[in-house]
């Protein structure tokens, strides 16, 4: 597996809706880090709808900003179709289903919008697709209600709570003031009024999709609660962003749970998911489809673990999250994205803490981590 060239990052809550990742290769196809892709370097065009397997399509909605696009699957669904992540709500990725509803999907009912998580890239169209086709939107509870509660909490200011956060991971003010320039709860602008009821995915529940049996299978660290689909018969995993080929998923600690530990719920999904067949065909986010299930689970898995022991290493004397950055990032944080690079610092040091490596004092406000 290529090292890792830049550490994934995610924006902080009630600011922008990006909610990744770091880059390992750029390689286009065939074998790569033993993975396998099995249509090479072929992607769909814009609008087309490649066949996976019988009664699945893979298809890659529009959007701006870095990550460009999210794959979205089109499966058959009895006399409709199921539509699984959608895209953000925003100019690109609405005239893209537009073209593929008068298009490839034309005369074909929406029956069910499947959201493999809350975050706007997977969920941002899900409730104009489903008041579009009166159609059931189909989460697990808390990336529902994830949802819900960032839409729901917007404020004129930011929060105390939030400035305190960023003040604790050693923000200077100027930092704090850019910060809170830009506003809060700004999570609603991505995301279009989903139903006000949902159908509820269940770890280890079947799922029936044109009499095939699905089973969800749940991941957490990147997302609370994000739901991976799995066809047994058909060896096929949709992984969502639980599991990427190229790219790391980002895994960071938020104000929302403070004390929470991501990344130690990201290592204990990824030794859930090795329990898996390693045969699988999966299904990603973003990315290609691939073979190496386990290989690429166990590159993760060694990844993170190194950065771990290399931070530990680092904290010879007290540091802060934001005296990590140099360590844990092969790029310059600056404005743009210091709020994502400040979670992922604080995932991993809130691991190293959890396991007993790391301890934690606050000095008026601000938290300083030393070896423990």
């Amino acid at each position: 597996m290529a090292t890792a060239i830049d550490r994934g990052l995610v924006a902080d809550e009630g600011l922008v809706p990006t909610s990744h990742m770091h880059v390992l290769s750029d390689a286009a196809g065939g074998v790569e880090g033993g993975l396998t892709y099995p249509f090479g370097g072929r992607a769909p065009a814009p609008g087309e709808l490649v066949t996976v397997l019988p009664g699945i399509r893979w298809w890659r909605v529009p959007m701006s900003g870095p990550l460009k696009h999210v794959n979205g699957l089109i499966l058959d669904d009895g006399a409709g179709v199921m539509a699984v992540d959608t895209g953000t709500r925003g100019e690109d990725s609405v005239a893209a289903w537009k073209a593929l509803l008068a298009g490839p999907l034309a005369d074909t009912p929406v029956s069910r919008v499947l959201c493999t998580h809350f975050h706007p890239d997977h969920v941002g169209l899900a409730g104009w697709l489903c008041h579009r086709f009166d159609a059931p939107l189909l989460m697990t509870r808390t990336e529902w209600l994830m949802v819900r509660m960032l839409v729901a909490d917007a404020q004129p200011e930011v929060p105390q709570g939030m400035t305190d956060f960023w003040r604790g991971a050693g923000w200077d003010a100027a930092q704090i003031a850019t910060a809170s320039a830009r506003g809060w709860g700004n999570f609603g602008r991505y995301v279009s009024r989903l139903p006000i009821g949902f159908t509820r995915l269940r770890d280890g529940e079947a799922l029936t999709i044109d009499g095939a049996a699905w089973e969800v299978v749940t991941g957490s660290g990147h997302s609370p609660e994000h739901a991976c689909l799995l066809d047994r018969e058909r060896r096929v995993l949709i992984a969502g962003d639980q599991v990427l080929p190229r790219i790391s998923s980002n895994v960071s600690l938020t104000v929302s749970e403070p004390e929470g530990d991501p990344l130690g719920d990201w290592l204990a999904s990824i030794a859930k998911l090795k329990r898996l067949p390693d045969d699988l065909l999966v299904l990603p986010g973003h990315g290609d489809p691939f073979y190496g299930l386990h290989a690429r689970l166990d590159a993760l898995d060694a990844e993170h673990r190194e950065r771990l022991d290399g931070l530990e290493a680092y904290l010879t004397e007290p540091r802060r999250a934001v005296d990590c950055f140099a360590r844990l990032f092969r790029r310059a944080i600056g404005p743009d994205v210091i709020g994502m690079a400040t979670g992922e610092a604080l995932a991993h040091l809130r691991r190293l803490e959890v396991e007993g490596r790391a301890v934690r004092e606050t000095r008026d406000g601000v938290w300083w981590y030393a070896r423990g």
